[in-house]
């Protein structure tokens, strides 16, 4: 190559040694290359945590707008630094072998603090931070932030510092590696920790063919896969992610991962091996695990951080059903009503009764709470929704007729129903739909209160985007403690009708699931 190779890179004196590496083995290929260190936001911003910056990728930035300015060829970064997503026009040119992978603890004078009870242990990397607040819940973590040598001195000067941790590669780089350090094998460390990576343009198609003759093809894989196994999390610097891949003697590719809490008290594991040649879908196959142990729900609470809660569902909602919210929804949740069942005497199903309705899986807990399934001699059982109807059936009997709202399974009744009477099992606060109906259709309702609702809701401070509501009940509820701002995002038309009296602006699930009303919800912000 006939031009000179600009070499981009920060200035501190990893960065340099880093690019100085690079520079050695073009130029021992006989290409001409000049250092050019420019100095980055992370450098020059020492008093904040990286995850407190506000920005991915802060110690690329800088030499990713030198290169798409022509400033410089190609820049040289810790790979574990670059965001998992490079900038349009630049691409991954070269992976150097790896160094260390290891995180390093430097300690004061001995290690006795690691069976003590309190310590305190630096760390600006969240990830370090909850790896060891997870192994060692009692200690405490402080920040530190800077180059190698600032962080050491730091060290030394702060007495009631037990230790702090380092990156084992760059200690090892410098020639910095104390005595008085080891390495923390059971910390799993960030993807592509001790890796170097260079960068070029993608259009640059001369540079980018010599950048491959230093490329190593096992530090590449491992990284890719540790990487997208970040990615696919949709994890940050900022985000407590560990990963490491590497391929043993047997040609098996072993990757381990690991995401935490902020503060360590939950964490997920995923370990897997696979023959050489047959680690395309590692990554995927990894994260989709940790995923599916509840990651997006560890991953969200990271990523919404402070923001204000937008949507709030008048049920308790599981992991699962708030891991299937849209990105942009901050949601709160919590039972709106609190179900005590009645006291029931024998006499209310001393004889078989020929019609039931059953429209809860409350009624059914309330009447099981009471008698045992024998007990229960129904002749036909009439169900509101599917899933009281599957109830019924496992616990209680088979189930005549069912609908999926209160108004068409009267009408239904009133219709095709055997007899006059009926026995319809309720709580406090039924709706007049079924009685009303069936009675002008000369049917006769014994009404029975099998269980009592309360309302019990909270209030919610700030103005919301919308509510989910489940029942009338919670409606009425939740209105008793907050004002009717927002979307009522309701299950059913009968909850809706309940809604529109206070709700300009009401939505109906197609389906009375807790899951459509979240896709009532996740519409919304599309």
């Amino acid at each position: 190559m006939s031009k000179i190779i600009r070499i981009g890179t920060r200035d501190s004196q990893l960065a340099m040694w880093q690019a100085k590496t690079v520079q050695s083995q073009l130029e021992h290929l006989g290409h001409k290359t000049v250092l050019v260190p420019v100095k980055s936001t992370g450098d020059l911003v020492l008093d904040k945590p990286l995850y407190e910056m506000g920005i991915t990728g802060v110690f690329t930035k800088t030499l990713d707008i030198a290169m798409l300015n022509g400033s410089i060829d190609i820049a040289v970064h810790s790979l574990k630094d670059v965001p998992t997503i490079l900038p349009k026009g630049i691409v991954q040119a070269a992976v150097l072998k790896r160094g260390n992978i290891n995180d390093t603890l430097v300690f004061k004078d001995n290690e006795e603090f690691l069976s003590a009870r309190d310590a305190v242990i630096a760390t600006g990397s969240l990830r370090r931070r909850a790896q060891w607040l997870n192994r060692y819940p009692t200690h405490t973590i402080v920040g530190l932030r800077g180059n190698v040598n600032s962080r050491l001195e730091k060290l030394e000067n702060n007495e009631d510092w037990n230790g702090a941790i380092f990156a084992g590669a760059g200690l090892g780089r410098l020639n910095l590696t104390p005595e008085n350090s080891i390495n923390l094998s059971w910390m799993i460390p960030a993807p592509a920790q001790g890796a170097v990576m260079v960068t070029a343009l993608e259009s640059d198609e001369e540079t980018r063919a010599i950048l491959a003759e230093i490329n190593d093809e096992i530090t590449q894989i491992c990284t890719s896969i540790e990487r997208e196994f970040l990615n696919r999390l949709e994890g940050g610097c900022s985000a407590p992610i560990g990963a490491i891949c590497y391929i043993n003697k047997e040609e098996e590719v072993n990757f381990k991962g690991i995401l935490l809490s902020t503060d360590g008290t939950k964490k997920i594991e995923v370990t897997k091996v696979v023959p050489f040649g047959k680690h395309d879908e590692l990554a995927e196959f990894c994260a989709d695990y940790v995923i599916g142990k509840g990651g997006k729900i560890l991953i969200d609470e990271l990523t919404q951080g402070d923001k204000v809660t937008n949507i709030y569902s008048t049920r308790k909602l599981t992991n699962d059903q708030l891991a299937k919210f849209h990105d942009d929804v901050v949601a709160q949740s919590n039972d709106a009503v609190k179900i005590n069942p009645n006291r029931l005497t024998k006499s209310v199903v001393r004889n078989e009764i020929e019609n039931v309705i059953i429209t809860s899986k409350n009624t059914v807990e309330s009447l099981l709470t009471n008698f045992s399934a024998v007990e229960l001699q129904f002749k036909n059982i009439y169900c509101v929704g599917r899933k009281t109807k599957r109830l019924v059936e496992k616990r209680i009997g088979k189930v005549k007729h069912h609908e999926n709202y209160a108004k068409d399974l009267a009408e239904h009744m009133a219709e095709f129903m055997d007899g006059t009477e009926v026995t319809y099992f309720h709580s406090n606060l039924r709706l007049d739909t079924i009685p009303e109906i069936l009675s002008k259709n000369n049917i006769k309702v014994n009404e029975i209160e099998a269980y009592e609702t309360k309302f019990d809701s909270e209030k919610v401070d700030g103005d919301l985007d919308g509510v989910m509501f489940y029942s009338p009940s919670t409606v009425q509820s939740f209105l008793q403690q907050n004002k009717a701002k927002g979307i009522a995002f309701c299950i059913g038309e009968t909850t809706a009708t309940e809604a529109r009296k206070h709700y300009k602006d009401v939505r109906v699930a197609k389906i009375p699931l807790v899951e459509s009303v979240v896709e009532l919800v996740n519409a919304f912000y599309e």
